[in-house]
């Protein structure tokens, strides 16, 4: 499979987490509680949702924000961002409301810390979120910091409306292993696509090692379904609900980082761009470990890399554009 800038072919992507505003600053470390520490550099960028909506763009996806962005200098810039990408925004915006923002401070070992306001970007509905109108085969992202607040009931009452068909792609986030019994199983239970980190996948596990985790986030998913677990450089597993076996390896494309922020929305946002574009998971998988290896060489969260660009890394590793191993005769 390949995709190119300008296409755009195939079943939707759809996101309807919070879309904010990263305001970042570089320090050489945080400074200790009461203390104080010297920015080395500050930036304002649309983050958030949007992330992962510019990377599904640039590898060709149709997307749409079906979440809430405010009025006001913080939902200008988030709009302005998407339209850039060609990324649709479906839903009203909220009166008398500005989009919020998150505060984050990059150490120089590229480590990010988060500090988050709430605003617009929490008042949705079902009404609102209903403005996508997904059909059979389009992928509806949800974020675990989503079930939580204000979000949570309008978010879950959506998800209960939408035809089977659906695919429903959860971010769990740190958010996730804090929900109760009952709420994680009913997210799982509508869960097509769990993709996350290798922290978040044991906290809902138990297991520390990456590939008994994937294997076990699986197990508790439905028939259909695939879990996928990011190791940062060293790449991601995959494991099909319906296929018998251990969970598959995609080895990552280690770089010299100099921000991690948004890099594994990236991986999301390109992972299902493949997918919509009708790759296999293995096949999406690679070619998301690409995108964030590229992404993470960047400067600011919404910094993917076009499909073009995805091409290149490979074709420098010796891979084709489905990020397999090329025949030499």
């Amino acid at each position: 499979m390949t995709t190119h800038e300008g296409q755009r072919r195939g079943p939707r992507v759809i996101h309807t987490a919070q879309a904010l505003v990263d305001e970042v600053v570089e320090v050489d470390a945080l400074p200790v509680r009461g203390g104080n520490a010297v920015a080395l550099s500050y930036a304002r960028y649309a983050g958030g949702a949007v992330n992962i909506l510019v990377a599904a763009a640039r590898s060709g996806a149709d997307a749409v924000l079906a979440g809430a962005v405010g009025t006001g200098a913080n939902g200008d810039l988030v709009r302005a961002a998407l339209a850039a990408e060609g990324v649709a925004v479906s839903s009203p915006p909220v009166p008398d409301l500005d989009t919020g923002i998150c505060f984050v401070m990059i150490e120089p070992s590229a480590e990010r810390t988060f500090v988050t306001t709430q605003g617009a970007e929490r008042r949705i509905t079902v009404e609102s979120l209903g403005t996508a109108a997904p059909v059979d085969g389009d992928l509806v992202c949800v974020s675990g910091f989503s079930l939580v607040g204000l979000t949570r009931d309008p978010l879950l009452a959506w998800l209960d409306g939408l035809d089977h068909g659906v695919v429903v792609v959860l971010d769990p986030g740190a958010a996730f292993a804090d929900l109760t019994d009952d709420l994680r199983e009913r997210a799982l239970a509508r869960t097509t696509v769990w993709t996350s980190n290798a922290d978040e996948a044991a906290q809902l596990t138990g297991l520390s090692d990456p590939v008994a985790a994937t294997g076990a986030v699986a197990d508790r998913l439905p028939a259909g379904a695939v879990a996928i677990v990011r190791d940062g450089p060293k790449g991601c597993w995959v494991r099909e609900v319906d296929v018998v076996g251990e969970p598959t390896y995609l080895p990552g494309f280690p770089q010299d980082a100099v921000d991690t922020n948004g890099a594994g929305d990236t991986h999301t946002g390109v992972l299902v761009a493949c997918r919509a574009a009708g790759a296999d998971w293995e096949t999406a998988a690679r070619r998301a470990n690409a995108a964030g290896a590229i992404k993470v060489t960047r400067r600011g969260p919404a910094t993917a890399p076009t499909a073009a660009e995805i091409d290149t890394l490979l074709d420098q590793r010796g891979l084709d554009q489905q990020g397999l191993a090329r025949q030499r005769g």
